[in-house]
């Protein structure tokens, strides 16, 4: 999501999605006669993609005077503090160990010091993959990319927007347990009305992870992101350009496969307010490998 201060005052991306099914055949050592007991070699059946709702909680403290757009839906500026709870269940399909797809619906509340919480309703729906495009020795190359859709807005402020992210991690040792990763994030949105402009957001940041033997994971990331600026209502309302940093966290737990089980993360973003989204992730699955 962008986060953007404000002093007072469609397009569609076609997203490539490729399926793909991974299987072993399965193989037996040749019968060999003799006065011992016959040995089998293990049979191996083929591959079933993990099927889950990654299913996660999101509560964002919005500073005043701040425009928050992005992977949710287009939210106008108001002078108080906000608060929003976000819950979303994308169905995910694991296709292979290195591409997934999903998409789902996305339901929100949201009260701010001049208003009460708002009935949960839904508020958008939204795409996307996830696909390790380069995986050589202890480097992978992984892009994310989710296309999403707004469904209630304000008249003029529907938005269509995708976020791209592109992450480079770089394993310290042959497990991967623990390592390097550097990336950037892309957030472009288009909103319906030709009197609101948004420039796109970029962020670029560092960071590392580590996990233990027991497969609980920390990951940190640390960035500064970049907004060209926003016009609304044909220039009465004007975002500045700014550019300020980033940090987010993420403590997971892991199952010996790399599925994760639970996730946890703080993320704050200075506007130059910052602004501050905490998410709990508890995948349910279906399928599990």
């Amino acid at each position: 999501m962008v986060r953007i201060s404000v002093s007072s005052g469609r397009v569609w991306r076609v997203m490539p999605v490729a399926l793909g099914f991974l299987a072993t055949l399965m193989c037996l050592d040749p019968a060999r006669a003799s006065d011992d007991e016959d040995e089998e070699a293990p049979k191996t059946g083929p591959r079933q993609p993990n099927i889950y709702l990654d299913y996660n909680t999101q509560y964002t403290s919005v500073p005043p005077n701040t425009l928050a757009v992005g992977f949710r839906t287009f939210v106008s500026p108001i002078p108080a503090a906000a608060q929003v709870v976000t819950l979303n269940a994308p169905l995910t399909i694991d296709l292979t160990e290195r591409f997934s797809v999903y998409g789902g619906v996305s339901a929100s509340t949201a009260r701010s010091d001049f208003s009460p919480w708002s009935s949960m309703t839904l508020d958008s729906w939204n795409v996307g993959f996830n696909a390790d495009v380069i995986q050589q020795d202890n480097k992978t190359v992984t892009v994310i990319s989710t296309l999403t859709r707004s469904i209630n807005s304000a008249p003029g402020l529907g938005s269509t927007s995708n976020q791209t992210v592109v992450e480079l991690d770089y394993g310290l040792d042959e497990d991967q347990t623990r390592g390097l990763l550097a990336g950037t994030r892309l957030t472009a949105v288009w909103v319906d009305s030709p009197l609101a402009k948004v420039e796109p957001a970029f962020v670029a940041y560092l960071g590392g992870y580590y996990q233990w033997s027991n497969n609980w994971k920390l990951s940190g990331r640390f960035g500064i992101q970049n907004f060209g600026g926003a016009e609304i209502a044909g220039g009465l309302i004007r975002a500045k350009a700014f550019t300020q940093p980033t940090v987010r966290l993420d403590l997971e737990r892991m199952d010996d496969n790399d599925n994760r089980l639970f996730g946890a993360s703080v993320e704050v973003a200075w506007t130059p307010a910052p602004l501050v989204q905490f998410t709990l992730r508890t995948p349910l699955y279906a399928v599990r490998n």
